[in-house]
């Protein structure tokens, strides 16, 4: 069992690797831009390519695992093949799986997902919490067993998510602001980060209206992102997608996270991934978005 919490892993590859996310989607138009069969064949050369490719010096590989899964037993496999090399290269890896469930249900994803015992364990996983946060417990207190981390769905980008995200209780909070709260819960005192993290797209935009009651304080104030409205600083890594083939830029992030851009670390997919398949132009690609990030960071956060 690891000696270190994922946030303290996550923190310490942050400030080796720099900051960024690299998905691992192997699309069949990305299959085929790369000259590759959408075969399990492909599918394994274009995962295991991008491993070797940026596995030494990214922080964090995320996988998705819907990509994997089309293609059977045999898809499962090469997604262990690239759980373990990616974290053999040094990589943290993020299994984007987005499961949601309950009870007996939600313990199996953790067994599967968070438990070192399985061949599918990651460092971390994504979760949805819209079945209610607290179905979430298996999962965050099995990863958090086992230094493990957890992704929780927060502030998505996908047009379809206001509707659930941006509803209100009868206090006036949002959902989406009532998980934050929970996660920032879950994370408090841990140092440098917490284990748990919310994914927040770099493309989002508030609710109409007021987001949130008044901030506690000036602090809490101070953290909200203005483009959301939501006090997004919550103890732990704040996942941002959608920067390249969903529109946002790097630039972005500032005006998205606010003071909470301190957290953030954004996740690129296609915008590298579509770079390939030559290993020399990924792993530039990945520099490049990672360097920007630092200048980012640099300019709005001195002495990041």
């Amino acid at each position: 069992m690891t000696t270190h919490t994922f946030g303290q892993r996550l923190h310490a590859a942050l400030e080796r690797r720099g900051r960024l996310c690299v998905g691992i989607d192997p699309h069949p138009s990305l299959l085929a831009a790369w000259g590759l069969d959408d075969d399990t064949a492909g599918l394994e050369r274009f995962a295991r390519t991008v491993v070797e490719a940026i596995g030494e010096t990214v922080a964090l590989l995320k996988p998705q695992s819907a990509f994997f899964e089309r293609h059977g037993s045999r898809g499962v496999a090469v997604l262990e093949t690239v759980i373990a090399e990616a974290r053999s290269a040094g990589a943290l890896v993020l299994l984007d799986a987005k499961r949601g469930d309950i009870g007996s249900t939600m313990q199996a994803y953790a067994d599967a997902y968070a438990d070192p015992a399985s061949p599918l364990c990651a460092d971390a996983v994504t979760v949805s919490p819209y079945l209610g946060y607290g179905s979430l417990r298996p999962l965050i207190d099995t990863a958090l067993a086992h230094g493990n981390g957890v992704f929780v769905l927060g502030l998505t980008s996908n047009p379809e998510g206001p509707e659930v995200q941006h509803a209100r209780g009868a206090d006036g909070r949002t959902v989406a602001g009532t998980i934050l709260d929970h996660v920032r819960a879950a994370n408090a005192g841990a140092e440098p980060l917490g284990s748990i993290g919310v994914v927040v797209g770099a493309t989002v935009r508030p609710a109409s209206g007021p987001a949130t009651r008044p901030a506690a304080s000036p602090e809490a104030s101070g953290s909200a992102g203005p483009a959301t409205g939501e006090n997004l600083a919550v103890g732990g890594p704040l996942l941002a997608p959608g920067i390249g083939a969903q529109g946002a830029s790097v630039s972005d992030l500032a005006t998205v996270f606010g003071t909470a851009l301190s957290q953030v670390v954004p996740a690129v997919s296609r915008e590298i991934l579509s770079t390939g398949p030559q290993p020399a132009r990924l792993r530039q690609a990945a520099a490049s978005t990672t360097q920007a990030v630092h200048d980012l960071l640099v300019q709005r956060l001195p002495g990041a």
